[in-house]
C-alpha cells in the first residue's frame, strides 16, 4: 500500500469523523424555546433561538419552552368557612421566565406548579364563605394567584392568571337556594305591585280632587267612557249611574211616605202551668156551681086549660 492510498484513507476517515461530529454538535433552537447548555454537567449558558454548535461528547443541550402553559387544576373538595361542602376546580396560566432556575432549582416544574395549585385551591376554599365563592370570584382569583406565585417565582416560573372555573354544590343545597331565590323574587313582585297600587291611588285621588273642583270634567270623563265602550262591536251599552244622585234621592224621599204604620202587637206572655196535687184516698169534693144570670130559667111547655065561661 503506497503513501497516497494511506493519506486518502486518513483524509476520508477524518472527513467522516468531522461530518459525524458536525451532525452531533449542531442543534436547532426554536423561536419559542431556549437552549440550556450543560458542559460536563455544568450549566454554561442559555442559547437563543437559531442554529447552535455544540462540542461533541462534551456539551449537552436541554430545550425549555417559553410559551404560556395552560394547566387545569383537578376539582378539590373542601369545607368552606360557613361549613358547606363544595367541589371547586380551576385553571392556571403560567410561563417560564428563567430557564436556568426552571431546570436547576426544581426537578419537574410542571408537576410542582400543579401540586402547589391544588394545595392553594384547598386552602382558599377553607378561608372563604360560600357567598364569596359564588359571587366574589375576582378577589379569590387574585388571592389564589398570589398563593401560587410565591413559591413558583423561585423556580423561574411566573403565574400570569388563575381562574376558578366551577363550584359544585350538593343537590340539597341547590334546592334550598332555588326556594330562597323563588321566595325573594315573589317578595320583590309583591313589593312592586304594592308600590304601583300606591302610586295609582295617589294619582286617582288627585284626579278625583280635580274632578270634584270641576263637575264638567266628570261628565266629560263619563262621556269618554261611554265612547270607549261603544267603540267595541257589541250590542250592550253600559251607562254608569252617579252615586251622588242616589244619595240625593235617598235624602229627598220622606221616611213616612206610606202613612202611619200599625202598632205592632204586644207579645203575649208565655203560658205557665201549675202542678196538680197528687191523688189521695179521700173522696174528691163535689163542686157545686150556682146558676148564673146568664143562663135562662127553665120554661114549662104544658100550660093549664083555661076555664070555660
Amino acid at each position: 500500500m503506497d503513501v497516497a492510498t494511506m493519506v486518502s484513507l486518513v483524509v476520508g476517515a477524518g472527513a467522516v469523523l468531522a461530518a459525524f461530529a458536525a451532525g452531533t454538535g449542531l442543534r436547532v433552537v426554536q423561536q419559542y424555546e431556549r437552549g440550556l447548555v450543560f458542559r460536563f454537567g455544568r450549566v454554561r449558558a442559555a442559547r437563543d433561538p437559531g442554529l447552535r454548535l455544540l462540542i461533541p461528547f462534551a456539551d449537552k443541550m436541554r430545550k425549555v419552552p417559553m410559551q404560556i402553559v395552560t394547566m387545569p387544576v383537578p376539582g378539590q373538595e373542601g369545607i368552606t368557612r360557613d361549613n358547606v361542602t363544595v367541589r371547586v376546580d380551576a385553571v392556571v396560566y403560567f410561563r417560564v421566565i428563567d430557564p436556568v432556575q426552571a431546570v436547576v432549582e426544581v426537578q419537574d416544574y410542571l408537576f410542582a406548579v400543579e401540586q402547589v395549585a391544588q394545595t392553594s385551591l384547598r386552602s382558599i376554599i377553607g378561608k372563604s364563605d360560600l357567598d364569596d365563592l359564588l359571587s366574589n370570584r375576582e378577589q379569590l382569583n387574585r388571592g389564589l394567584e398570589l398563593m401560587i406565585d410565591s413559591p413558583a417565582i423561585a423556580w423561574g416560573v411566573h403565574i400570569d392568571r388563575v381562574e376558578i372555573k366551577d363550584v359544585a354544590l350538593p343537590e340539597s343545597l341547590k334546592r334550598s337556594m332555588s326556594r330562597q331565590a323563588e321566595a325573594e323574587r315573589e317578595r320583590r313582585a309583591r313589593v312592586i305591585t304594592a308600590e304601583g297600587e300606591l302610586q295609582a291611588s295617589r294619582k286617582l285621588a288627585e284626579a278625583g280632587d280635580r274632578m270634584a273642583a270641576a263637575p264638567a270634567a266628570l261628565q266629560l270623563r263619563l262621556l269618554q267612557t261611554v265612547v270607549e265602550v261603544a267603540a267595541e262591536k257589541n250590542s250592550t251599552l253600559v251607562l254608569p249611574f252617579p252615586v251622588e244622585l242616589l244619595r240625593f234621592l235617598e235624602r229627598s224621599t220622606p221616611a213616612d211616605e206610606g202613612g202611619e204604620q200599625a202598632p205592632e202587637p204586644e207579645p203575649t206572655p208565655p203560658a205557665t202551668t201549675t202542678p196538680r196535687p197528687a191523688p189521695t184516698d179521700a173522696a174528691p169534693a163535689v163542686e157545686q156551681r150556682a146558676p148564673t144570670s146568664a143562663s135562662p130559667a127553665p120554661r114549662r111547655t104544658d100550660s093549664a086549660p083555661e076555664p070555660a065561661d
